[in-house]
C-alpha cells in the first residue's frame, strides 16, 4: 500500500463516521458505537477488498459481505452511499418513515446489500452457507462476515464455525470486531467469550489477529486469507468502540444512542478536522 493510498483510505474512513453521525442524529436513534469502531474495516473492504461494482450491484460472481451485527447498519449505510451505491444525502432519511435504510440491512430494499441481518448469530450462517453454494457452482467469489465480539456469545455462531471448518470453506472470511463493549456493558462481565482466538483455532479456523484500525495491517491479514487454503480464516481486530469521537470512544452507552443536537456538532467538528488534516 503507497503512502497516497493509506491516505485516500483513511480520508474515506473519516467520512464514513461523519455519515454515521450525520444518520444517527437524524434519525434520532440507531447504533454509532459498534459502527464507528468498524470504519476502517467497512472502507478496507468496500474500497479495497471486495470485487464488486456499484453500477451493477448483483453481479453474479461478485464477493459477498454479511453484516451479522446488523445493528451497525448504519455504518454500512454511511460505506455503501461513499462507495456510489446510493446518494449520500440519503444517509439522513435512516429509520425514517418510507426511507429504504432501515434500523437493520435489508437485501430487498438497499442497493449493495447481500442479505437482510439483524438477529444476532444468524449472520454468520448465513455466510457460511453462501460459501458453501459458491463452491458447489463453482464461482470464484469470496464470502465475507463481520460479527461483534458481543454476538459471538450466541451459540449458533459457534454451530456456523463448525460447520465452516467442515466443509473446509477457505473461500469465507469471518471478521470479528473486538472493541471489547455491547450493550449492557463490558463483554467480559456479561458473558466472556474469550479467549477469541484460540475459540476459533479449536474450531478449525486459520485466526489472524489485528489492530483493526491499521489498514496496513487489515491489508496483511486479508492477503493472508485469500491464501489460505483448505479451512475459514477468521481476523479477529482489536477496535474502540466509537472511535473517531472523542465522547463516544470505549463508552458502552454510545451503543445504541444517538447524538443530540449539541453533541452532534461536537462529533462533526473533530471529524471534519480530522479530515481537513488528512487533507492539508
Amino acid at each position: 500500500m503507497t503512502p497516497i493510498e493509506l491516505k485516500q483510505l483513511q480520508k474515506t474512513a473519516c467520512k464514513v463516521r461523519m455519515g454515521i453521525i450525520e444518520g444517527t442524529h437524524s434519525a434520532k436513534c440507531g447504533h454509532p458505537g459498534g459502527s464507528l469502531s468498524a470504519a476502517e474495516l467497512f472502507t478496507y473492504l468496500y474500497f479495497k477488498e471486495l470485487n464488486i461494482d456499484p453500477a451493477n450491484p448483483k453481479m453474479e460472481q461478485r464477493d459477498r459481505f454479511v453484516l451479522s451485527k446488523g445493528h451497525t447498519a448504519p455504518g454500512l449505510y454511511s460505506t455503501l452511499a461513499n462507495r456510489g451505491f446510493f446518494p449520500v444525502e440519503d444517509l439522513k432519511t435512516l429509520r425514517k418513515i418510507g426511507s429504504y435504510l432501515q434500523g437493520h440491512p435489508n437485501m430487498n430494499t438497499v442497493p449493495g446489500v447481500d442479505m437482510s441481518t439483524g438477529s444476532l448469530g444468524q449472520g454468520i450462517s448465513v455466510a457460511a452457507g453462501m460459501a458453501l453454494t459458491a463452491k458447489y457452482q463453482k464461482n470464484p467469489c469470496r464470502v465475507y462476515t463481520l460479527l461483534g465480539d458481543g454476538e459471538i456469545q450466541e451459540g449458533q455462531v459457534w454451530e456456523a464455525c463448525m460447520f465452516s471448518s467442515h466443509y473446509k470453506l477457505d473461500n469465507l472470511c469471518v471478521i470479528v470486531d473486538n472493541n471489547g463493549l455491547q450493550i449492557d456493558g463490558n463483554i467480559s462481565d456479561v458473558m466472556s467469550p474469550y479467549p477469541i482466538v484460540e475459540k476459533l483455532e479449536a474450531f478449525g479456523f486459520s485466526v489472524i489477529s489485528v489492530d483493526g484500525h491499521s489498514f496496513e495491517e487489515l491489508e496483511t491479514a486479508f492477503a493472508q486469507a485469500r491464501a489460505t487454503k483448505g479451512k475459514p480464516t477468521a481476523i479477529v481486530m482489536k477496535t474502540t468502540k466509537g472511535k473517531g469521537v472523542s465522547f463516544m470512544e470505549d463508552e458502552a452507552g454510545w451503543h445504541g444512542k444517538a447524538p443530540n443536537d449539541a453533541e452532534y456538532e461536537i462529533a462533526m467538528a473533530e471529524l471534519r478536522a480530522a479530515l481537513a488534516e488528512l487533507e492539508a
